[in-house]
């Protein structure tokens, strides 16, 4: 990497100009090794490796979030949290006073306001195996009971399967949040969403997502992902099937403290009929300025990346993404929903990425920018020395911006060896240099399949923070986080 680095970056100040943007760094951020989270005492491993979620409201401080595997075989809520620079022990999160002995919780979502005053959630069993939705909050560091959500209404009593799937708070006190629940229409249920607010530090109970009357009896929603440009005022995404059984995408508004109606976008030219659109990530500079990222099928059945762009609070019509020079005819484009794949540090300024397949059937990497609003080409992510390929559990699994330009894509990929690594991918003024591999701790020789960097943020001054997990052998998984110097 460091070889090519000053060629690469004289080529990008003659493209596009000797300055760098504000906040941006002209050098590639330099990652320390890797350190084990150090789970709380009853702790033995992360099932599945599940530690998906990263807030950090400030360079030092940060909060990751998922579950660990107790020493009773109990699975609990996991936080972990990093305070002026130091990351301490995991904390076990207090389920809700109803819940089964077996908690069963899962962190999906974490959103700090500031240093030590966040808010995570997620879903937690009951004795009768039921999920329901859960949020804990935290303040000046101490962390609440958690406490179950109020579901709307029409909300199966039993038997139920909900979770807040993504949350964001942008002052303390107030937050919003997303979800899905089954109703009691019928035995099994309907798929349908929710959406749930703190005002003022007051959670009201969650208020069933109106979709449009060409939804499907069972419209089965899906929503992954929410951005807020300031309290009360967010964009949320996700996915549904209307009632020609089309999956179709999502957007949804909430303008001051109040969500309207469902949107469907307008697709590109070349969409199918049947497209299967979903938008699976979303972020807002401002209120009515937000960009979506996710998924179409075109007119030959291919799928290929979308975007889709709200200005002054009219969302145009959708952007199909060129693929990089070798893709397949059908790339398979693939993201990892939920862990941050789109980055915008400033309007019509965007970096993403995910996983596509190339014509020779590999699964490979890939990163796009977005550069004055428009769209460019993706390119192929460009993997260390001897690596084989992103591997189908492998590609961009996380993105982050300290600024136009300046990105760090997290990554994960086949080694020489065969077995899968994680790293980064640093961008320098435009320009997306060799993944950097990450030292795991302990001399562990892999992150295995569940494994790898699933949150990733950087701050404006160029230091960055990643969370994960890696195999210590026989499917056995540890969390570790890990700086740049």
């Amino acid at each position: 990497m460091k070889v090519f680095r000053t060629s690469l970056v004289a080529f990008a100040l003659f493209m596009f100009g000797s300055s760098l943007p504000a906040g941006a760094s002209s050098s590639v951020p330099t990652w320390q090794a890797a350190k084990a989270v150090a789970l709380p005492s009853d702790g033995v491993n992360l099932p599945q490796g599940f530690l998906p979620t990263l807030s950090c409201p400030s360079a030092g401080n940060c909060l990751a979030g998922g579950s660990y595997l107790s020493s009773t075989g109990a699975t609990e809520g996991l936080v972990v949290s990093e305070v002026n620079g130091a990351w301490k022990s995991g904390v076990t999160l207090s389920p809700p006073s109803n819940a089964g002995q077996n908690p069963g919780v899962s962190v999906d979502t974490v959103s700090c306001a500031s240093a030590g005053n966040c808010v995570a959630a997620g879903n937690y069993a009951l004795s009768d195996g039921s999920m329901e939705p859960f949020y804990a909050v935290e303040t000046s560091g101490t962390w609440d009971q958690a406490k179950e959500v109020a579901l709307p209404s029409n909300a199966l009593a039993s038997g139920q399967n909900s979770e807040v799937m993504s949350m964001s708070c942008p002052s303390v006190g107030n937050c919003s949040a997303i979800g899905t629940y089954l109703n009691q229409t019928t035995a099994l249920g309907q798929v349908l969403g929710f959406t749930l607010k703190e005002a003022s530090g007051s959670w009201s109970s969650a208020a069933q997502i109106v979709l449009p009357a060409t939804a499907n009896t069972n419209p089965y929603l899906t929503v992954h992902q929410l951005s807020c440009a300031s309290a009360g005022n967010c964009t949320a995404v996700g996915s549904y099937v209307n009632s020609n059984g089309n999956t179709v995408a999502l957007l949804l508004n909430e303008t001051n403290g109040t969500w309207a109606s469902a949107l469907t976008p307008a697709l590109p030219a070349n969409a199918s009929a049947y497209a299967g659109a979903v938008l699976g990530e979303v972020t807002c500079h401002a209120v009515g300025t937000c960009t979506a990222f996710g998924t179409y099928n075109n007119n030959v059945g291919a799928i290929e990346p979308l975007a889709v762009t709200e200005t002054s609070g009219k969302w145009g019509r959708g952007v199909g993404i060129t693929m990089p020079a070798g893709a397949a005819t059908n790339p398979h484009t693939f993201f990892y929903y939920g862990s941050a794949q789109l980055s915008c540090p400033s309007v019509g300024n965007c970096a993403a990425g995910g996983q596509y397949r190339d014509s020779a059937g590999k699964y490979q990497g890939f990163v796009v920018n977005e550069v004055n609003g428009k769209w460019q080409a993706a390119t192929e992510l460009k993997l260390p020395t001897g690596s084989t390929s992103a591997g189908a559990n492998g590609g961009v699994t996380s993105v982050s911006c300290s600024g136009p330009g300046t990105c760090s894509a997290a990554t994960a990929y086949y080694d020489a060896n065969g077995v899968y690594q994680t790293g980064v991918s640093s961008e320098v003024n435009n320009v997306w240099q060799t993944d950097v591999q990450i030292v795991l701790p302990g001399g562990a020789s892999t992150i295995g399949i569940d494994g790898g960097i699933y949150g990733i943020q950087c701050q404006s001054g160029g230091s960055c923070t990643a969370s994960g997990s890696y195999e210590l052998g026989s499917s056995t998984y540890q969390g570790f986080t890990v700086n740049t110097n």
